[in-house]
């Protein structure tokens, strides 16, 4: 589709490029905003529980559900074999997830029956008194142990190369090898896992569902019941946040729901607890990298070989795109002269991880700086002089190939470090912190300025597709259906500014209605930061279409030509007169114009083969900077996060105000897994931090006490995305590496700087120091 003939207005309410609130940020703060758990229940709905394996990995030798099915207010017990299509809810289509495990469990906390009763309290009350008898196998619960025991895989690995690594890494004068351990993190929306299902007609039945991927849902209930997706209806209106885990993890709440629906004839509603929605749901990654690099006097990286193994859980899920896009983001924003990146989804018996808001990315880009900060130690340099020795150069500069072969063609980082740095002050605030911690005798400070570089596309060709549905009513009001969900990150805002613009109206005319597959089919997740493009785009080509036929009717009606029919704010100009724009949409009416129209939109350029390693996996990539100071108590560990400055890169911004926003919150949720939020299991497989009084997300108190934000108003994307804008979703997730830099800075600093600290992830106050106290023995 050519976009170049979008122009665009600026005197409407409703125009893009211009900040409009959230269209549902009233409903949030005042309540009104209806999730599932709000919606009134019909009369007779029933409620589900799952009861949860207490063994992390064994044969199941006997189930006694007597007590479950006797306990009040039970109406049906639910096993694996009480499933009359597949018990599979596995995305990748491996089959390695029963919905209700029958012969074996592989990580504590597996969901084996399902009791629905009358109500939620007794249905969890009865989910606890089932006597299951385990045969107990050897576990392996981290990669360390995974390795241990032959390192079985989830699923297949993957190996980007380019140039001769193996026999450059002799060549330069200096080298180093290393190992970083990466944890993983804890989604923990506001909303947990929630999907009401209620019976229909023959095969049919409704799933009201918390899901990022409606359409991933449909397939699955249908292949749990042995139905066709044409007999299953799921709609999404809003989620209480997403981040990732719910593109997969919801598929088991909603299976079970419809099962029970069916089966009982009743509509049924699943929402688990907190700490068993923790317990039994997928987090992100935990990674443990492995790094042999070859650099010269200057800095320069010249060869790398690394791994990149991962804890994925009992089940692939999705493990493969996870481990295959954190090798994507390996090089972070450098150039590798020589390079070999392995990934290694290792199997464990720990519950199957999934998506989490950049999906890999994050965990192969920590490593990517890790790789910089050890340089920089080892030569006694700046970090930042060092980043900017090996960032990627411009077209033709022969220091423009990614690892896996595409061109960066788009390369602005440097200008955007470049700007941050001088914004921010760093050389003379880094100047004045080293000077500090000369005389300081208990508080040491750190700064660091980090870049990101984040591909945007799905890895998987086939995602990068999306539809709309969009209606203009004979009273010129516009009702308007996409593929893509809302989990509070304002992509139906930004969808109808899209169309506001197109008919030139404001956005108040648009009705935004709740994702549903019996409206808009076979839809992607919305995920990859892909939701704006992809469904922006789709929503424009279905308003493009009705707005072409109503420029040919004017044409025609009014016998001028079609260059003379212009749209106006809230009005359309016919030659010489000008129409109301519901005035005119009634003419059309009369006419027999056809005022509907379904669009569609496929991301060009794109194409990936992962055999060979080699393609152009990504339509375009989004760039940023930031700048992150920070000061640490050595007596405790604890630390403080005294300012951070970012410049970040989102084109030409669809909706400022929302666009920052979301910098906001990711770079947080990002401070969060690198600093506060620790995963544990203990030796029996059991999930410790499995609730709010053991799992640490940061708070508004965590946040910098000066926190400056700012987007790149220059930048404007090189591709025809919707109105030149780039994905805001996951790239300023990673701008919070900022602060890991700037805490290693603060730890160097009891050893002059001569040693890299080498923090792992989270750094947490203990790991801090502990860090502290190894390098003072140093």
């Amino acid at each position: 589709m050519d976009t170049s003939t979008f122009e665009l207005k600026s005197d409407i309410n409703g125009r893009m490029h211009v900040s409009l609130k959230h269209d549902s940020a009233h409903k949030h703060v005042s309540g009104e905003a209806e999730y599932i758990d709000d919606i009134p229940e019909m009369a007779g709905t029933l409620h589900g529980a799952v009861g949860l394996s207490t063994c992390a990995h064994g044969e199941i030798v006997s189930i006694d559900l007597a007590a479950v099915r006797a306990a009040p207010g039970v109406v049906r017990v639910f096993t694996g074999k009480d499933v009359p299509g597949v018990n599979d809810v596995s995305p990748g289509g491996r089959h390695d997830e029963p919905l209700l495990a029958t012969d074996r469990v592989e990580f504590h906390g597996q969901p084996i029956f399902a009791v629905i009763a009358e109500t939620r309290e007794a249905a969890r009350r009865a989910a606890r008194l089932a006597k299951i008898e385990y045969k107990p196998l050897p576990h392996y619960l981290d990669v360390d142990s995974a390795r241990q025991n032959g390192g079985a895989l989830v699923t297949e690995p993957m190996t980007l190369k380019r140039g001769e690594p193996e026999a450059e890494l002799d060549k330069p004068p200096f080298r180093l090898q290393g190992r970083m351990a990466i944890g993983g993190q804890e989604h923990f929306y506001l909303e947990g896992h929630i999907a009401m299902a209620i019976p229909g007609e023959d095969e049919e039945v409704t799933v009201w569902s918390s899901t990022q991927h409606p359409s991933e849902v449909q397939h699955m209930v249908g292949h749990v019941l042995g139905i066709p997706s044409n007999a299953v209806t799921v709609q999404t209106r809003r989620m209480g946040g997403g981040f990732g885990g719910k593109e997969t993890q919801g598929n088991q709440f909603a299976a079970l729901a419809a099962l029970a629906a069916k089966t009982l004839k009743r509509p049924v509603k699943f929402r688990p607890d907190r700490d068993e929605d923790m317990v039994m749901t997928g987090k992100r990654h935990d990674f443990v990298v492995d790094y042999d690099v070859a650099y010269d006097g200057d800095g320069r990286i010249h060869a790398v070989d690394a791994t990149f193994a991962a804890r994925c859980g009992f089940s692939s899920d999705l493990s493969g795109p996870v481990t295959d896009r954190a090798l994507f983001h390996a090089d972070s924003s450098y150039f590798y002269p020589h390079v070999k990146l392995t990934s290694q989804p290792l199997k464990t018996h720990t519950v199957s991880n999934t998506a989490f808001r950049g999906f890999g990315g994050p965990q192969g880009m920590v490593g990517g700086e890790r790789i910089i900060e050890e340089i920089a130690y080892a030569t006694g340099k700046d970090p930042l002089d060092i980043r900017k020795a090996n960032f990627y150069g411009q077209p033709g500069s022969g220091r423009d190939l990614t690892p896996y072969h595409q061109q960066v063609q788009d390369n602005i980082i440097a200008r955007l470090v470049d700007e941050l740095e001088h914004s921010s002050d760093y050389r003379a605030r880094r100047q004045a912190i080293v000077d500090f911690n000369r005389s300081s005798r208990f508080i040491r400070k750190g700064i660091a300025l980090t870049p990101v570089k984040f591909g945007i596309s799905f890895t998987m060709t086939a995602f990068n597709q999306a539809g709309a549905l969009v209606h203009v009513y004979n009273d010129g009001s516009i009702h308007l259906n996409h593929g893509g969900t809302e989990m509070g990150q304002g992509l139906n805002t930004k969808v109808a500014q899209v169309v506001a613009e197109t008919f030139q109206v404001d956005i108040d005319r648009i009705r935004i209605t709740a994702t549903t597959t019996a409206k808009v089919p076979n839809t992607s997740a919305t995920a990859a930061s892909s939701g704006s493009d992809l469904n922006g785009m789709a929503a424009y080509d279905a308003a493009r279409q009705i707005k072409e036929r109503l420029i040919e009717f004017a044409a025609s009606a009014y016998g001028v030509e079609a260059t003379e029919v212009e749209f106006l704010p809230n009005r359309v100009r016919i030659g010489g007169e000008v129409v109301p724009f519901d005035t005119f949409v009634r003419m059309a009416y009369f006419a027999r114009v056809q005022l509907s129209a379904a669009g569609f939109y496929k991301t060009p350029k794109i194409h990936w083969d992962r055999q060979s390693g080699k393609g152009h996996p990504f339509y375009y990539f989004a760039y940023g900077a930031a700048c992150s100071e920070v000061s640490i108590d050595l007596l405790t560990g604890e630390y403080m996060m005294e300012r951070t400055d970012i410049l970040h890169d989102v084109g030409k911004s669809l909706n400022p105000a929302l666009d920052i926003g979301q910098i906001e919150g990711a770079f947080i949720q990002g401070m969060g897994w690198l600093t506060t939020e620790e995963l544990w299991w203990d030796d029996k497989g059991r999930l410790r931090t499995h609730a709010p009084s053991t799992y640490k997300i940061p708070l508004a108190s965590d946040r910098p006490k000066v926190f400056n934000v700012k987007l790149a108003d220059w930048a404007e994307n090189a591709e025809p995305t919707i109105g030149r804008s780039k994905a805001v979703g996951e790239p300023p997730f990673m701008l919070a590496i900022s602060v890991l830099e700037a805490l290693s800075m603060a730890v160097a600093s009891v050893a002059d700087y001569r040693l890299c600290p080498r923090l792992d992830a989270p750094a947490t106050p203990e790991r801090i120091l502990m860090a502290v106290e190894r390098l003072r023995g140093m």
